[in-house]
């Protein structure tokens, strides 16, 4: 058996797992926003989940946003951000008076999708999340790459490349200018183009131009910090999440314009939208223990 949970800013969801990924029972309740509060919410939440199946896992897998420092163990990064500063991990163990793993929940993602998902079969996975905010995950042979400071994967702080003159400069929450987060989340499309991704999409299949411009302009975008990662760990496939990943349109423009920007004359990377959608948070949580340690 596998336990996984889903930390999010706005509700906490856990999930049992059998051998063979098959969700046999989840359950999900609002995030308190405090963090004792939430601790205990975790506890709550698994043990009414092991209640209801007569199955008790040995180990709990947690996605959480943000992630922790390698120095002092404890949450740093988080937009949830009363978990800051705090020892989330410790308290679990605690709390759930078990074997625990935290994991940044881009990097869950990527590793629900890498498992048994839209990138199966990849042996380099790269997650894509373009949600509220805007996240990326790195997944090597169905194991999540932290890296020796903790933030493989931070892919949603790094800078826009290559931008163009109407990109004006824009300062992040996290403080720093002209992080991707601001320009291809949906928080950040919604804020230049003027309306959702959803909006846009419905209005391009009825011909509206300025929403076929406006799409066009974040596939570009889109493909221009994607190209970066590609020269970097050169994946065998780049997996989407989050809201904007609905946009059916983009996967083809996406992956025609990467060739522009690709040190290379090929781009054989598939671009592709996720299989499990929401699921993945908890799935991948519950993946981040091997069958022998989560027995």
């Amino acid at each position: 058996m596998r336990l996984g949970v889903d930390f999010g800013g706005t509700k906490i969801e856990a999930a049992l797992l059998d051998s063979n990924g098959e969700i046999l029972a989840r359950q999900r309740v609002p995030n308190p926003g405090n963090y004792s509060d939430a601790v205990q919410a975790v506890a709550h939440l698994t043990a009414r989940i092991e209640q209801q199946t007569g199955k008790r896992a040995g180990a709990v897998g947690v996605a959480m946003p943000g992630s922790l420092s390698p120095v002092t163990g404890m949450v740093r990064n988080a937009n949830s951000t009363w978990l800051n500063g705090k020892p989330f991990l410790e308290d679990l163990k605690v709390a759930l008076a078990r074997p625990v793993r935290v994991e940044n929940d881009a990097n869950c993602f990527a590793l629900s999708e890498a498992v048994d998902g839209a990138a199966a079969g990849g042996r380099v996975v790269f997650g894509a999340i373009f949600g509220t905010g805007c996240g990326g995950g790195v997944v090597v042979d169905r194991k999540t790459i932290e890296g020796v400071n903790g933030v493989g994967g931070e892919w949603g702080h790094t800078p826009l490349p290559w931008a163009r003159a109407d990109e004006t400069p824009v300062r992040d929450w996290c403080g720093r200018w002209q992080c991707l987060e601001q320009w291809v989340s949906g928080t950040g499309f919604k804020r230049w183009a003027g309306m959702s991704a959803r909006e846009a999409d419905q209005a391009a299949a009825a011909g509206d131009a300025k929403a076929i411009v406006a799409l066009d302009h974040l596939a570009d975008k889109i493909a221009r910090c994607l190209a970066v990662v590609i020269d970097i760990i050169d994946p065998d496939v780049i997996v989407f999440g989050g809201g904007v990943s609905n946009v059916e349109r983009l996967y083809p423009s996406v992956h025609g314009k990467l060739i522009a920007h690709v040190f290379s004359d090929v781009v054989k990377t598939k671009v592709v939208k996720n299989m499990h959608g929401d699921s993945s948070g908890v799935r991948g949580a519950a993946w981040l223990f091997t069958p022998e340690e989560a027995a």
